[in-house]
């Protein structure tokens, strides 16, 4: 079989992922490289082939387990690699992982690359938990390398036993960096109350989020504390990990909290802007982008130790690390955001200047370009 050895296929389950590649994805095509999409149907795919004009392959994926879609997704995905004929395909997501490091294997694809976003398994039990496992493995058994988007990624492989292949860590970690123009606080006014001390979430509203301990923690501390506002940023998700209903019910009835749906753009700025505080208080998380966001933003924040966002935030230096599923360890937290001017001054000091000197988008795209060269 004659390859195309300028030929990358970026991967990924669904067309809204493709924001993380699109990018280097135009950088690289600048350079001589021969960029193609595949993912799921949708606009997010037929923009990348309409506007930006790269070949694009529409291959439906999943992204739950679904052994005969799967099955029937595998086909097809064979049948691209073998029209293609790419020298390196390069997958992202855990279906399209699994997916297309199987097909490029079979189809003797050179280069088969798998990052790492995150993991499920380390906080899944039972059945699921071994399932996900096995998934995982089979990804990286047939990968010729394995990215892992932070030390903690790499870690939780390692240690699961999913692999003993080597693994690197690009740059700091992240995939996507972060635009410090855009995400520059100078672009905007602040309009919120200055007496009101105001902590934000930006996720999605449910279990794993730590959505249930965040409200907890921040109803006793409103008790107390009259002058404080606690502002969620999302959509909830009833069917796949929702809330409790004592939850919901201090959500829909307490006045300060403001569940004010999703933001997008400079809407989103504004909510940083417009608080004092970042919460993310998620049970498990690859390299969450919203505490890079918020940093970016010059917010002092508070997350959990996990994966990810205890490598963006350094204790007591630009936040404060607490751990997981502990309402009173947050609750402890956040009063102390809310009293302690002095040290929360440094964080928020130090918040944006952290960001810059590790996720700034163009470096962590330029580790990206330079490991494909070392590699191919």
């Amino acid at each position: 079989m004659t390859r195309n050895k300028n030929k990358i296929i970026r991967a990924v389950t669904v067309p809204q992922s493709l924001g993380f590649c699109r990018e280097v994805m135009i950088k690289m095509r600048a350079m001589g490289y021969d960029m193609v999409a595949v993912t799921s149907p949708g606009p997010e795919l037929d923009k990348l082939r309409d506007e930006d004009g790269f070949h694009c392959v529409a291959v439906p994926m999943e992204r739950h387990i679904s052994l005969v879609r799967d099955m029937k997704s595998l086909i097809k995905m064979l049948r691209v690699f073998r029209k293609e004929k790419p020298q390196v395909v390069h997958s992202m997501t855990p279906k399209a992982g699994m997916i297309c490091m199987v097909a490029a294997w079979l189809t003797r694809v050179p280069v088969r690359i798998h990052t790492f976003t995150g993991l499920v398994w380390p906080t899944a039990t039972g059945l699921k938990r071994k399932i996900l496992m096995m998934t995982d493995w089979l990804t990286c058994a047939c990968a010729t390398h394995v990215i892992p988007e932070g030390q903690g990624v790499l870690n939780d492989l390692k240690n699961g036993g999913i692999t003993k292949k080597p693994m690197k860590v690009l740059g700091y970690g992240n995939v996507m960096g972060v635009d410090m123009e855009r995400f520059s606080p100078a672009r905007f006014e602040v309009t919120k109350d200055a007496d009101v001390f105001t902590f934000v979430f930006v996720g999605r509203i449910v279990g794993d989020k730590g959505i249930n301990e965040l409200v907890e923690a921040f109803v006793k501390l409103h008790d107390k504390h009259t002058d404080t506002k606690l502002v969620l940023v999302g959509n909830y998700e009833h069917n796949l990990d929702p809330v409790s209903d004592t939850t919901r019910q201090q959500i829909d009835n307490n006045d300060a909290i403001d569940a004010c749906g999703p933001k997008y753009g400079d809407d989103l700025l504004q909510m940083y802007v417009d608080a004092d505080c970042f919460v993310m208080p998620s049970y498990r998380e690859g390299f969450p982008n919203t505490v890079l966001e918020a940093g970016a933003m010059g917010l002092p924040s508070i997350v959990t130790d996990i994966n990810g966002s205890r490598e963006i935030i350094e204790n007591e230096k630009n936040g404060l690390i607490v751990p997981s599923k502990d309402a009173d360890a947050l609750y402890n937290a956040m009063e102390r955001m809310l009293l302690d001017d002095k040290a929360r001054e440094t964080m928020k000091n130090n918040a944006r200047q952290m960001i810059d000197s590790r996720f700034e988008r163009s470096f962590v795209q330029k580790c990206q370009i330079e490991y494909y060269k070392e590699i191919m």
